[in-house]
């Protein structure tokens, strides 16, 4: 019973994003939220990445800092999401890990 009952609610969760926006299909709320929502993700990983970092004059992190910057760097040069993040997570790596 557990395991059917977890199997309809992953196949409810799974299918009620498509439900929701056969219903919204051209209204200026699905297409605002289509806009925002990449750079709105972006803002929630990167305050949950930079969360637990610490930051001032007793913790240096470089690697953090160098990654963010090149993260920022690659984006506004490329405008790639996917190749700023992995750009910037080679970087910070590399920094933080000594590979540099």
């Amino acid at each position: 019973m557990a395991v059917g009952t977890a199997v309809a609610v992953t196949f409810m969760l799974r299918a009620l994003p498509f439900a929701i926006k056969a219903k919204l299909s051209g209204s200026p709320f699905l297409e605002n939220f289509g806009r925002w929502m990449p750079q709105g993700a972006m803002i929630i990983l990167l305050l949950y990445c930079l969360h637990g970092v610490g930051w001032g004059p007793t913790h240096v992190n470089v690697g953090y800092g160098v990654g963010l910057a090149v993260t920022a760097g690659v984006h506004l040069w490329r405008r790639n999401a996917v190749l700023s993040i992995v750009a910037g997570t080679i970087a910070c790596v590399a920094l933080s890990t000594g590979l540099a």
